[in-house]
């Protein structure tokens, strides 16, 4: 069991537990692309999280209360990341939402989360503008965190790993314009 996946979403939970929404169950949206070309990286990442919520159910939930995980297919489209927040935000009432494997949904996607003032975090999405949406002083709080490193941060070392380390004299850049 991934340590890191089991904290995120016991921290959710507890902050959940706090929140203004009176329910038996803890409500957690669970988003990311489960078809389509960035399928595998979703479905690891929606396993991940089913099995940290199932560990954490077993021994009692939070405060109490078990976590209900809400899941939602966001097809790595842009569009459809949008119409999954606001479902997972509206509709489903959930305190915070686990997910965003491709930078353009979630840049596309977590403005709502930041108006609705619900925790979003993202697992893989590593655009380096997926956390600087909503700083300050434009934004007194940012509900957006990330548990990966930013493209600034991973180009930076795979550069020195590549010259530094490893001492090659040529480099290639590959670049993908998709989300």
């Amino acid at each position: 069991m991934n340590i890191k996946i089991k904290s995120i979403v016991t921290a959710l939970a507890l902050a959940a537990s706090c929140a203004a929404f009176a329910a038996d169950t803890i409500k957690i949206g669970v988003s990311g692309p489960y078809t389509g070309g960035s399928s595998p990286m979703g479905a690891s990442m929606r396993d991940g999280v089913r099995l940290a919520a199932a560990e954490i159910n077993a021994k009692g939930g939070v405060l109490g209360r078990k976590i209900e995980l809400v899941e939602r297919d966001d097809e790595a489209k842009n569009e459809r990341g949008v119409q999954v927040s606001q479902e997972l935000i509206n509709k489903e009432r959930v305190v915070a939402t686990l997910g965003y494997i491709n930078t353009g949904v979630s840049l596309a996607s977590q403005r709502f989360y930041q108006e609705a003032k619900i925790p979003v975090i993202n697992n893989v999405a590593t655009g380096t503008a997926v956390t600087h949406q909503f700083l300050p002083p434009q934004y007194a709080d940012n509900y957006v965190f990330r548990t990966s490193a930013s493209d600034t941060i991973q180009s930076a070392m795979i550069v020195r790993e590549a010259v530094d380390g490893r001492k090659f004299t040529k480099v290639a850049i590959l670049a993908d314009s998709t989300n």
